[in-house]
C-alpha cells in the first residue's frame, strides 16, 4: 500500500478549461516530475500531509457531492495510492477529473478506468522551458481516448515565444485524437489582445476545435 503526500484539499470553482465555473473538490498532490518555468503552485513535499486511501476518503466524504479534481504537482506520481483509493471508493464519489502534465502514460493506464475527465497539458518548450518529446503526449492521449473517459481535452500554455513548429505539433495531436485544445495565456499576462488573437488565429486556421481561455480564477481572485 502506498500513502500519498497531499498539499491541500479544498472545495472551489474550476477556473481553467471548458469546465470553468463548475464546483469541484480539489485534491492537490505533492511533487512533480517537471519544473516548468511558469508553475504557480506549491507542491513541495515539505508542505504535504501523508494520507492513506481510507484517511483521504474520510476527508472527502465530509464535502457535498461534486466533481473531484486530482491535481498537483503531478497526481500520477501517486498512481498506486490512487488505484487503491479509486478501486475502493469510486462508486461513492462524483466524477473524477484528472489534471496532468501528460508525461506518464504508463501510470495513466493503471487507473484510466476510473477517470471521467482528462485535462492534459501539451507542454511547449517556448513557454515552460522543458524539452519534452511530443511522442509521450501521443501515447497518453491514445490511452485516454481508447478507454472510458467521457471527456479528454488538452491545455496549451503559451506566450509570445510560441513558434510555428510548436503550433503544428499541437495541431497534429489534436487532429489525430479529435480533441478540444484550450489555449491558455501564460500568467502574469504580458501579451496584448491583438497578440493573443493573432496566435489564436494561427491555430484556428488549421483546426477549429480551439478555445482561448485564461485562468479566470486569477481574475476573480479565487483559489
Amino acid at each position: 500500500m502506498q500513502n500519498a503526500l497531499i498539499n491541500e484539499i479544498f472545495s472551489g470553482i474550476q477556473g481553467e478549461g471548458p469546465y470553468i465555473g463548475e464546483k469541484q473538490l480539489f485534491i492537490r498532490f505533492c511533487d512533480c516530475n517537471l519544473d516548468c518555468a511558469y508553475c504557480d503552485t506549491d507542491y513541495s513535499k515539505q508542505n504535504g500531509i501523508e494520507y492513506t486511501p481510507d484517511e483521504l476518503y474520510e476527508v472527502v466524504k465530509t464535502y457535498p457531492p461534486q466533481t473531484i479534481s486530482l491535481t498537483g504537482g503531478e497526481p500520477l506520481l501517486w498512481t498506486n495510492f490512487l488505484r487503491e483509493f479509486l478501486e475502493k471508493y469510486s462508486s461513492k464519489l462524483g466524477s473524477i477529473y484528472l489534471e496532468t502534465n501528460g508525461t506518464l502514460p504508463e501510470e495513466l493506464e493503471k487507473i484510466v478506468q476510473y477517470i471521467d475527465i482528462v485535462s492534459m497539458d501539451i507542454k511547449l518548450k517556448s513557454a515552460c522551458g522543458e524539452n519534452i518529446d511530443h511522442g509521450v503526449f501521443d501515447d497518453f492521449l491514445s490511452i485516454a481516448k481508447n478507454n472510458t473517459c467521457s471527456s479528454v481535452f488538452s491545455k496549451v500554455i503559451f506566450d509570445n515565444n510560441i513558434n510555428d513548429a510548436e503550433i503544428n505539433k499541437v495541431i497534429k495531436l489534436a487532429k489525430r485524437y479529435d480533441i478540444l485544445v484550450v489555449l491558455q495565456p501564460k500568467m502574469p499576462l504580458d501579451m496584448s489582445p491583438d497578440e493573443m488573437e493573432e496566435i489564436f488565429n494561427k491555430f484556428y486556421s488549421k483546426y477549429h476545435n480551439i478555445r482561448l481561455i485564461p485562468q479566470t480564477h486569477k481574475f476573480l481572485n479565487l483559489r
